[in-house]
């Protein structure tokens, strides 16, 4: 087929909705996240791709290399592969993001917590524990 149709919400409920898997796509890896008020993305890089965020609703925080800015809808940025980056909903309403990855092509998971205390975290988001994504410390870059 040339081509496959679906909206986020086809793929249902949670964080984490693989967009690549469903639409087929094998050139570049591409999820949508939607983090709920107060929640946050584990601070990670990548050892072999690139991200570029595009920010579809809601309101994101960033820290990227020791920068922090906010961005809303329409908003996006690139990160180089290896650039520790972190993200958290800023808002009131649920924040949607694309995240798109790839480096010549699609590459396979490869990436890495910056804190090793995510790690045991991401285990516990993966089996259903949302709470693992909570601020945890909501005023920590919020205004720089």
């Amino acid at each position: 087929m040339a081509h496959r149709v679906t909206t986020i919400d086809a793929l249902g409920p949670g964080v984490f909705r693989k967009l690549r898997h469903e639409l087929g796509v094998t050139a570049f890896g591409v999820n949508a996240i939607v983090l709920p008020p107060g929640t946050e993305w584990f601070n990670h890089f990548h050892h072999r791709q690139d991200e570029l965020y595009f920010v579809h609703a809601g309101t994101a925080r960033f820290e990227v290399g020791g920068e922090s800015f906010e961005l809303g809808p329409g908003g996006a940025v690139h990160v180089e592969t290896t650039t520790p980056r972190r993200f958290w909903n800023a808002g009131d309403d649920d924040l949607v993001l694309l995240a798109i990855g790839g480096r010549d092509g699609y590459v396979e998971r490869d990436g890495e917590m910056v804190d090793p205390a995510d790690v045991e975290r991401r285990k516990r988001f993966s089996a259903g524990d949302l709470d693992m994504i909570r601020r945890r410390d909501p005023g920590r870059g919020s205004g720089s």
